[in-house]
């Protein structure tokens, strides 16, 4: 399995780092992604992907931190240039729901992340939450560049995804599939076509069933696999290979 999206640099994950590496292999854990979310978080995740051959990072600004992280595309290039395990952009993206930062100030930050990725040529890690149009309407404004296009922790509508699939983005299933209520979030699971699917963490948030409510960590990663493979009616090996081999060709 690889967890594609987690944060190992947020409590008690980073205090307890060696435990949690050590569960997630022998839950069968191959890789792990760690998100960056601020610029002092970077500074984190640098020392954290030298812990360990599995670990892998990624530099971004996360929409709640955009009015008070703002970075321009030649800064994330610099960042990125230096690190041969960083290898993706993000979390940027799109949060109206909270509006922590405003909404022009989330928009610059993430299309500066853009602009990055289309010079890099590296996956694009993106947050989107009551912004579907909004989101949309800017990524399909760099169509021409082939973006590799990672939804994270997907939540959107089925349409949502339709229009994203037009513009060939991968989706991201997080223990959010396995909460009784998602019964929609599931259907529109079931429709994304396979070659098109992660699965993650975004531990230490969003636990799955069985053990929703406590702190999430990578080794958790089982549930939410077992899960999308029952809503893609394959076995639990299958999924786990499909998915896989998936993060393998987009952070080729």
């Amino acid at each position: 399995m690889i967890d594609s999206h987690c944060h190992l640099d947020h409590e008690p994950l980073l205090s307890n780092l060696d435990s949690v590496i050590s569960r997630s292999k022998d839950a069968g854990i191959m890789k792990i992604l760690t998100i960056c979310t601020t610029l002092d978080s970077f500074d984190k995740i640098k020392q954290i992907i030298n812990k360990d051959k599995i670990i892998f990072g990624t530099f971004g600004i996360h929409p709640h931190e955009a009015k008070n992280d703002k970075v321009t595309a030649d800064y994330i290039l610099t960042q990125i240039n230096n690190n041969s395990k960083i290898i993706g952009i993000g979390e940027t993206g799109l949060d109206f729901y909270y509006n922590h930062s405003d909404k022009n100030a989330q928009i610059k930050s993430f299309e500066q992340h853009i602009i990055a990725a289309t010079k890099l040529n590296i996956p694009l890690i993106i947050h989107s939450r009551d912004a579907e149009n909004e989101t949309y309407e800017i990524l399909n404004s760099f169509k021409d560049y082939n973006l590799k296009i990672l939804m994270h922790c997907f939540t959107g509508s089925k349409e949502f995804a339709k229009k994203l699939l037009n513009l060939n983005a991968f989706f991201s299933a997080s223990g959010i599939i396995t909460f009784k209520k998602s019964l929609e979030l599931q259907q529109t699971f079931g429709f994304i076509p396979s070659e098109k699917l992660l699965i993650e963490t975004d531990s230490p948030f969003l636990a799955p069933e069985p053990n929703r409510g406590k702190k999430n960590e990578p080794s958790f990663l089982k549930y939410t696999a077992e899960k999308l493979a029952k809503i893609k009616k394959i076995d639990k090996e299958d999924l786990i290979r499909i998915t896989s081999s998936n993060f393998n060709k987009l952070f080729n």
